[in-house]
Parts: structure tokens; sequence; C-alpha cells
């Protein structure tokens, strides 16, 4: 639905701002309330639970709920540990972000609803409530542009008083009520609808699994003979079928261990463990000299080999960095191969390339990764004995061509619709951050507008 105006506009005094509507101000963040930033968190303090006060890292930003609000940190400290560390217990209803790293220029905007400290990578907004509406507050911080106010460098970062001279549009207190009440029960609409979108592709990410694991293990002809093949993920599996243990089925090459100092903007790529997601792999922002290529042949990468990371980040080691895979497309072919890496080679004329391509997605697989993955608290590694201590089906040769051709065919659909789930979800995230924009800066007025209207 289209929203109504305010009556009468004035200059706001800022550029990127322009006209708000007749009764509300410029103010600067740190009018709003106490800006403080976090304080360091020694490792041998972290790993506590059970005690009374969260203390939050900076990667729990890309861990919050559904609403935006940070969950309770498995790292925990007491009142006391607190004031040894010099640590602000920040109340309930803090808004935090990130002021220094990558995180920062990410403008995530939390809200911790617990008492809590923060690391000294973050820092907190505790607004004055009885002055201003933390609700929004919160969402008029969404239009901090912390990429143009932060110090510029390979580490950005941002200090108290960067962010506390940023201006926002700020209304008499009942219109930021108002506006906050609004805000939160439209944006819950569509947040509700992109969840909606996600769990579709969720769903249609467990078919597209299901479909390959199915093909690979009991092959196209459901009329085919079966026999026991004595291994517990593949069951039965057609009678004509023989069974191989991918460490005499493959040869393996692991990543080089190239030095950070040796790296430049140009050159060869590098292609790293992050680098692989998706079943695919991304160009790379680092090179080596072009001279690397000779001192480290079985770094070289070729088109379609298949590469997997070895390390990653846990618990869910089925969504993390370990065992992603992907094949080598052709424009980083001759590319060079980093650590934490393997790739995957047929040794002989048993095992089909795309036939293992697929049998490295399948479910039995995957499980078996998540089974040998091992590590800390953060980090989980595999090692590639264990990677390659696997029972896989072997279908004749013309068979496993027959079979990753109709799989081919059949994951294209899943793409499809897996493609236009995620343009809705772009689009939901668009009018999401249109309908913020507008309603914290003045541009429409949703002070009496009845909720039954909404849409």
């Amino acid at each position: 639905m289209s929203f109504p105006k305010y009556s009468k506009y004035k200059a706001s005094g800022v550029e990127w701002l322009g006209e708000v509507p007749e009764g509300w101000t410029a103010t600067p963040i740190k009018h709003l309330g106490r800006l403080k930033g976090g304080a360091g968190f020694p490792h041998e303090k972290q790993g506590v639970e059970g005690q009374e006060l969260s203390f939050h890292k900076v990667n729990a930003l890309a861990q919050a709920d559904g609403n935006g609000l940070l969950l309770r940190s498995d790292n925990t400290i007491t009142r006391e540990t607190a004031l040894q560390l010099g640590a602000f217990v920040f109340p309930t209803q803090t808004i935090v972000f990130a002021k220094v790293g990558a995180a920062l220029l990410l403008g995530r905007i939390r809200l911790i609803n617990h008492n809590a400290c923060i690391d000294n990578n973050m820092m907190g907004l505790v607004v004055q409530h009885d002055k201003f509406c933390n609700g929004f507050v919160r969402h008029a911080m969404s239009l901090v542009r912390f990429d143009l106010i932060a110090n510029p460098g390979a580490v950005p970062s941002l200090n108290e008083g960067q962010i506390g001279g940023f201006r926002l549009p700020v209304p008499p207190l009942a219109e930021q009520v108002a506006i906050a009440t609004f805000l939160d029960r439209e944006t819950a609409k569509i947040d509700g609808l992109i969840a909606e979108q996600r769990r579709l592709m969720e769903l249609l990410k467990e078919k597209r699994q299901a479909v390959i694991s199915h093909a690979v293990t009991k092959g196209l002809n459901p009329n085919a003979k079966m026999k026991p093949s004595g291994v517990e993920w593949l069951g039965d599996v057609p009678e004509h079928w023989e069974v191989g243990k991918l460490s005499r089925l493959v040869s393996t090459r692991k990543g080089v261990a190239f030095k950070a100092d040796d790296f430049t903007d140009e050159g060869i790529p590098v292609v790293k463990a992050s680098d692989i997601k998706g079943l695919t792999i991304r160009q790379s922002e680092i090179c080596l000299p072009t001279s690397y290529s000779q001192q480290y042949p079985k770094a070289i990468l070729r088109t379609g080999e298949l590469v997997l990371s070895t390390v990653g980040s846990i618990p869910e080691v089925r969504n993390s960095a370990v065992g992603q895979l992907g094949k080598v497309p052709e424009e980083l072919s001759e590319s060079l191969l980093n650590q934490n890496t393997v790739v995957f080679t047929p040794s002989g004329s048993t095992l089909m390339n795309d036939f293992l391509f697929l049998i490295l997605q399948t479910i039995g697989y995957r499980d078996h990764l998540d089974l040998h993955a091992h590590g800390t608290a953060n980090q989980a590694s595999i090692n590639v004995s264990d990677m390659l201590d696997f029972f896989v089906p072997l279908p004749s040769a013309e068979e496993q061509i027959k079979i990753a051709r109709f799989i081919s065919e059949e994951l294209g659909k899943f793409d499809t619709l897996t493609a236009e789930a995620q343009r809705a979800i772009d689009l939901l995230q668009e009018r999401r951050t249109a309908l913020i924009s507008a309603a914290v800066t003045g541009q429409i007025d949703v002070r009496n507008i009845n909720t039954k209207e909404t849409a």
C-alpha cells in the first residue's frame, strides 16, 4: 500500500539526509545515550559456562536470532570477573555493533536482551529511555554508513567520536514510539515471508541431496535386482555393481602452505579453503608471483578437478567449511591451491570424475565427514586418510555417465526453483530496508495507520 507523507518538511542540515518533517531534529548519536566500547577477553577466561553474564565476541553479531537479538553466549563470566577485566556490564536493550575489522563494514545492528559484556571489537549504545525510544533508535541506526566514517586500512576501525558525531533524524518521543511499533510489526511480516523462502530453499537442498544419494546408490532402474553391499550406508545395491574403497580409487594431493608475505595483488590466483562454497570455487582476491607455478607444480589446479577443504568451523560440520566441495571452473585453471585443501582425482578408469563428484555430495559421505571431523570449540579439521576411509558404489563406467547426466538434468530444476526463492528473498530484503529508511527519515507518516490496513 502507499503511505501518506507529512504535511510540512524542513532542511535537516545534513547533506545525506535532506529534508525531514517539521518538529524533527538531526541529533548526534552521542546525544541519544551512552556509547561504550567493549573489553578485552583473555583466552583463559573463555569457554566457561553457567555464570551470570554472557560475554559476547564479535562473531555473535552474525549469530543473532531472527529479531536481531544476540543469543546467550556459551562464554560466561561472573560480575567479579567482569570487574577484574574492566569489562562494562551492558544492560538489557543495549544496541551493539562492530567497531573493528571486516565485521564493521557489514553494519550489523543487534540488541542485547540480557545483561552482558562485549569484547573490544564491539561497541554498545545504551539509549536514554526517558528521552528516546530504544526501538526507534535501533531502526535508525541502520542508516549509519559505517564504511564512510570508519578509519580506512587493512583493518578498518571506528572510535566513539566518529560514531558519536554521526547525526540521525529524531522525531518527538511519541512519534518515535509510533514509528518503532509500525516497523516492528511490518518487518515481522516481511521476516516471516523471508523465513518461508529460506525454509523452501532448505527443503530443496535436502531434496537435491536425496535425489543424488538415491541415484548414486540404487541406480536408475527401479526394477534392477539388488544384493547386499556389505556397507551400512549403502544397503542394497544393484546386483551387477561392485563396491570399492576411496583410498584405492582416487589419488590425492594437498594444497601448499604458502607464506602470507608472498601474496600479491597480481599474478597467479590462489584458491583458499574459504573460497570453496556451495559446490563452486570463487575467484580469490590474492595472488602469487608467476614464478611459483614452476616452484610448486603440484599446487596447480586444472579445470574439472575436485577440491575439498580440510578445515572449518563446528559444531555443524556439514554446514561448515570442513569438507566443502568444489569443481575447478575453467577460469581458475592454472591457479594455485593453498593449504587446508586436498584434490581428489580418480586414479584409473574404474571411477569417473563426475560420478565421484556426486558420491562426495551424498548424505552418507557428508555424515562420514561429520563423524570424523575433530577440533576445538571454534575450529574443526579432518585428516585426508579419514576422508578416504570410505566405501563407495561402482557401477560400470557407462552407467556412471548415465547417472551423472540424469542427475545434472534433475538438479537443473532444483537450481531454477532455488534461484527463484533467492530472488524473492532479495526483493523482500530490499523492501524491508526501504521501509525502515522511509519511516525513520520521515519520508512517510505512519503515526495514524490502522494496523488492519497495513500489508
